[in-house]
């Protein structure tokens, strides 16, 4: 018998099939590598063993004090609500010193729920929990209530 040569067979090409106009097969690919090559990868708190978990992130110093100054901010803000707060229960006919507990009442439920807040935007994975979350919303609550009631006698 004749020897035949056998013929290297190919592999298949990864082609999908679909071409746009005037587009070679290696057109689709990438020619460098992207620019998150080489940064940090992020680590999930759960590992390979909850996946799902939000990735992990670092609160920066920059992020801390510009929350610290919104919270300033607010402070003075309710500052001025407070007063004019007193104000009007005095308008209306209430003691001035209740007027004036119900107003620090509300200034410090403001206060604490503000933080709540702050605290939630900078960093959720890290203080958006029961245990930092649920005591400042409590307190603030529970204050603000007491204000209401307090400014009503």
């Amino acid at each position: 018998m004749q020897d035949q040569k056998t013929q290297p067979t190919t592999a298949p090409s990864a082609d999908p099939g679909f071409k746009l106009p005037g587009q070679t097969p290696d057109e689709g690919m990438p020619k460098t590598t992207p620019d998150t090559a080489r940064q940090p990868v992020e680590i999930a708190p759960g590992g390979a063993t909850n996946p799902s978990a939000a990735p992990l992130r670092d609160t920066s110093a920059r992020d801390l004090a510009i929350s610290g100054a919104v919270f300033l901010v607010l402070l003075v803000i309710y500052f001025f609500v407070r007063n004019a707060y007193v104000h009007h229960l005095v308008v209306r006919r209430v003691s001035p010193s209740s007027a004036g507990s119900a107003g620090w009442l509300l200034f410090v439920g403001l206060g604490f729920l503000s933080l709540a807040a702050v605290l939630a935007i900078v960093n959720a994975a890290k203080y958006l929990t029961l245990a930092i979350t649920g005591p400042l919303v409590l307190v603030g609550v529970v204050t603000l209530v007491a204000a209401l009631f307090v400014g009503r006698r």
